[in-house]
Parts: structure tokens; sequence; C-alpha cells
């Protein structure tokens, strides 16, 4: 079995917090979820990382949340916005996230190009959720997440940051 390094909870949730006001802006910053929720499942986007440290990166969100998103980031009315332009956007999204959470674990390692699907992306039974953020964003709920492969067993290392209102779980994807 191989020993994984998983990135810290804390680490991430200050990657996404960046990557969302950078994108989203400040005006209305992405929370932590009080109370975890089922995870949206109306659109999924994911990126994989490999090399030195292998994982994947999920972000997962409703329609309407979609849709704000990419409205907010091309500067574009909700009702203007065609499928592919939901799909750039989360695109863009999960592969900032992604490519921050790859600089943050050892190196080097190369990021795929994203994968977004309305709906879930195809569920790999190969990897395990080791970080989940449940977030919310204009009082919808997202869910962002690090798997890494099966066969890999964590490395011992701090507990997560304790404060922050974030979950890990330990379910396979």
């Amino acid at each position: 079995m191989i020993a994984a390094v998983e990135p810290e909870i804390g680490d991430v949730y200050a990657v996404v917090e960046e990557v969302w006001s950078t994108f989203l802006g400040t005006d209305e910053p992405i929370l932590p979820e009080v109370a975890p929720v089922d995870r949206p499942q109306e659109w999924t986007a994911m990126t994989t990382v490999g090399g030195a440290w292998e994982g994947a990166v999920l972000v997962a969100v409703t329609d309407r949340l979609a849709r704000d998103v990419a409205a907010a980031m091309l500067a574009l009315d909700p009702a203007d916005l065609a499928p592919e332009d939901v799909s750039d956007a989360l695109g863009e999204l999960v592969n900032v996230i992604g490519g921050n959470v790859k600089s943050l674990m050892p190196g080097p390692s190369t990021l795929s190009l994203p994968l977004v699907a309305s709906g879930s992306v195809p569920a790999s039974h190969q990897r395990r959720e080791v970080c989940r953020l449940d977030l919310s964003w204009r009082r919808q709920s997202l869910c962002v997440s690090v798997c890494v492969p099966t066969g890999a067993s964590p490395e011992p290392g701090p507990t997560p940051d304790s404060s922050t209102s974030t979950s890990t779980s330990e379910e396979t994807r």
C-alpha cells in the first residue's frame, strides 16, 4: 500500500475562499455550512492531479448556483447563459482550485483538463474522499472535496483545525 500525503482541510478552505473571492468578488463571500447537507449533484466539475501526488478535486453545485457562478464570472444575465457557458465557468473554477491544491502537495505533478457534467461525474470506486468542505454562497449549498486513490494510506499528520466549519469523510467515491 502506498502512503499518501493528504491536504490539510484548513489549507483547502483557504484555497477555495481565495479562488472564490478572486473570481466572484468579496461582496458575497463563500461561507462554511453550519450543518452539512447532501452533496448537490445538479452540476459536478472535477480535475485530477497525477505525478508525485495523485488525487482529484471535485466541486458539486446546484443548477441555480452553477448559473449564478457563470453569470458572475462572465458578467452575463443568468437568463442569457447557454449550458456551455455554465460548463466553461465551472471548469475554470475547478481548474484553478485544483491547481492551487496541487501546489500544496509534493511535486512534480500535472493537472488534467477539467471534466464537467450536468449531474455527477462518472463515479470512480478507486478513490476515497479525504477532505470535504460543505459551503454556501448566496444561501445555496455547494461541496468541494479532495479524493485520493483507494490504494493510498494516509501519512500521519496534524489533525484538521477544529475551528473551521467543514467536514471530512472517508467514504468511497
